[in-house]
């Protein structure tokens, strides 16, 4: 049985129940596939043997929420987009986390998705229904905060289990670099506002007009998004996108049938102006300033790369965990760039 906090004295009351608590775990619930506005929507907390969801929406002051979170250890399950989240709202950051996603994969875990976790070590298939649910409606449903719930419960246990594991393989050091990085990384906001976000997967072939159709498309499409405060594939599918892209530039028509009244009125408006945008108008495609790979250079990088596979092969883990290929190409191209985007025990494996 869990608890819902949707006021400020409830939220009070508990605090004080955590304050010895060294360990808390965390989890939060958004709505970004039902929005344009993305919003936090829920925070899960297992602390003190208690169950815990706290409403943001309600209006009340999270201060004492986070003031109480400092000094502690929370426990995450990735804990990239939740603690973006979390500094959002007014978060300062913690200072030590645990992120049971981090630990699985560093012990040579292949399914490593929370829910695989939970059955793998507790015999317990979780019910996916409330995956894609709109978190910012109330009341949640009994189906709904059951979900929440589970993504904290856990925690505690899985993180026990999988210190024993790191310590065993003697690779605690390793997970403690990786959390420390997870935190760094979340300092930094991510841009909304991203002048070359048109350039949607997919859409590297395009060149000419059809990248200027596709551009002013992408435009029409954030703005109807923005004004209706729903996701842009609402709205149109990066597939449908492209496809509009393409056939406008070569002259043929386009039809959506669920584009309708004003909104298709804009669509056609887009359209227009986009497949009449002068050549000077158009896109311009940059080249990359990085130097290109030589043949020379590509036989370094399978180089670097065999001598990672091998040490991963030997230690049961993903190769990506040790290097991905950019970094791998970066100490090629630019070693003291490559060097600074390893963590020591990533370093320490490769000889570095």
């Amino acid at each position: 049985m869990s608890d819902f906090f949707d006021k400020a004295e409830q939220l009070s009351a508990w605090l004080p129940s955590i304050e010895g608590e060294p360990k808390i775990a965390i989890d939060t619930e958004a709505d970004s596939l039902h929005c344009y506005f993305e919003k936090l929507c829920l925070i899960q907390i297992t602390a003190a043997g208690r169950d815990v969801l706290i409403d943001p929406l309600a209006g009340f002051s999270l201060e004492p929420l986070f003031a109480a979170l400092t000094g502690k250890e929370l426990i995450f399950h990735g804990a990239d987009y939740d603690l973006r989240l979390l500094r959002r709202v007014g978060f300062a950051g913690p200072t030590r986390i645990f992120d049971t996603m981090i630990a699985a994969r560093l012990c040579g875990v292949t399914e490593f998705s929370l829910a695989a976790l939970i059955e793998s070590h507790f015999g317990l298939k979780l019910t996916k229904a409330s995956q894609k649910a709109n978190w910012a409606k109330r009341p949640l449903s009994g189906e709904m905060t059951d979900y929440a719930v589970k993504d904290t419960q856990y925690l505690h246990r899985l993180a026990d289990i999988f210190t024993a594991h790191l310590q065993g393989l003697q690779r605690w050091e390793w997970f403690e670099q990786s959390c420390e990085k997870a935190i760094r990384v979340t300092e930094v906001l991510k841009e909304k506002d991203n002048p070359d976000a048109w350039r949607i997967s997919g859409s590297g072939t395009l060149r000419g007009l059809s990248a200027a159709v596709l551009r002013e498309l992408w435009k029409w499409r954030d703005d109807e998004a923005r004004a209706a405060d729903r996701p842009a594939f609402h709205v149109l599918h990066n597939e449908q996108l492209l496809y509009a892209a393409g056939r406008l530039a070569q002259g043929q028509p386009v039809e959506f049938h669920h584009l309708r009244g004003s909104r298709l009125r804009r669509f056609q408006e887009a359209a227009h102006r986009a497949v009449h945008l002068p050549e000077s108008e158009w896109p311009v495609f940059v080249r990359n300033p990085r130097p290109r790979p030589t043949r020379e250079d590509e036989d370094r990088v399978g180089v670097w790369k065999k001598k990672r596979d091998k040490v991963a092969a030997d230690l049961s883990i993903d190769p990506s965990l040790i290097a991905p290929r950019a970094v791998l190409e970066a100490l090629v191209l630019n070693p003291d760039e490559g060097r600074t985007r390893l963590l020591p025990w990533q370093a320490g494996l490769l000889g570095l």
